[in-house]
């Protein structure tokens, strides 16, 4: 059995932070825990609550995000809750009980429209995924994601790709979304609210391509940096709205020339073209002067 890797996440909540797992924690479901007391079917939450300074606990299939007191700041003690966890979970015991009987998440699923006229967005209040899974056909769902599985048994569906809270499904042109919309959100909720396991296994490709977009930040140029931090700031939330992601691939010092990956609603989108030439090439462009030609699109 592989050794669970934790690592941590910010989020846009300065007293919170996600620490996300490279496997599956519990077999779908959210839980919140405010204190000790309702934590006492959750062995791990419990023994986080013994920290002074943990105010709430969240956990989910992917990864556990703790909400702090304003008594420590992160910097100084996430490394050492992140050991913890990862120690915790390496000696075997157990994150949670799953029973019946404790409080979880109240669920929501919206279909929204997208810029693309083949792809539909369905948004969740209840979390997903901590990496991005993209499922061309049923093969490829098959060894990944149960969710996407039980989806392509619609005849209309041709890929899915799932985010940390949407999915966005594309359509054969057999169908007009007015026609099938209600019953994927219908089928997405229930299987949500079931607690069905999402993503059972991230995909070898997906380990492979996460572990050399990790290598690559890890080692990237000033521009480079630059050009990541735009993305994620300004870019991401916005294609994100729509349904879609956009994830850096590289950057050519002597072109300076940029090359992008696009996923979900703005992969084969008609107007993705112009949306990158108009938006984030122009973006780019203005925000680091003189150090970029071309944005280029690879779509996932």
């Amino acid at each position: 059995m592989s050794k669970t890797v934790i690592s941590t996440q910010n989020t846009n909540n300065n007293s919170i932070i996600k620490f996300a797992s490279n496997s599956i924690l519990i077999n779908g479901g959210s839980y919140e825990f405010n204190n000790i007391d309702e934590a006492k079917d959750a062995p791990l939450a419990q023994q986080l609550f013994y920290l002074p300074f943990v105010k709430k606990v969240f956990i989910t299939a992917n990864f556990i995000a703790i909400q702090k007191y304003d008594i420590v700041e992160w910097k100084d003690v996430q490394e050492e809750v992140r050991t913890q966890i990862e120690a915790y979970i390496n000696d075997g015991n157990s994150v949670v009980k799953e029973t019946k009987n404790i409080k979880k998440q109240a669920i929501e699923v919206y279909a929204e429209v997208t810029p693309n006229p083949a792809v539909m967005k369905f948004g969740t209040t209840k979390s997903l995924t901590t990496t991005d899974v993209e499922c061309k056909n049923i093969d490829e769902a098959n060894a990944t994601s149960p969710l996407a599985q039980a989806l392509f048994h619609f005849p209309f569906v041709k890929e899915v790709f799932i985010s940390e809270n949407y999915l966005s499904i594309t359509k054969f042109d057999m169908v007009e979304w007015n026609e099938i919309y209600p019953e994927l959100r219908t089928f997405i909720l229930k299987y949500l609210q079931e607690d069905k396991t999402i993503i059972k296994q991230l995909p070898k490709a997906e380990e492979k391509k996460a572990a050399t977009e990790n290598a690559i930040l890890e080692n990237l140029d000033e521009t480079s940096t630059k050009i990541v931090s735009i993305l994620d700031e300004y870019i991401k939330p916005a294609v994100a709205s729509d349904g879609g992601n956009i994830a850096f691939r590289s950057y050519d010092a002597e072109s300076k020339v940029v090359s992008v990956v696009l996923q979900g609603a703005c992969s084969g989108c008609p107007s993705s073209t112009i949306t990158l030439k108009n938006g984030i090439e122009t973006m780019l462009k203005d925000m680091l002067p003189n150090k970029i030609n071309e944005v280029i699109a690879i779509n996932g």
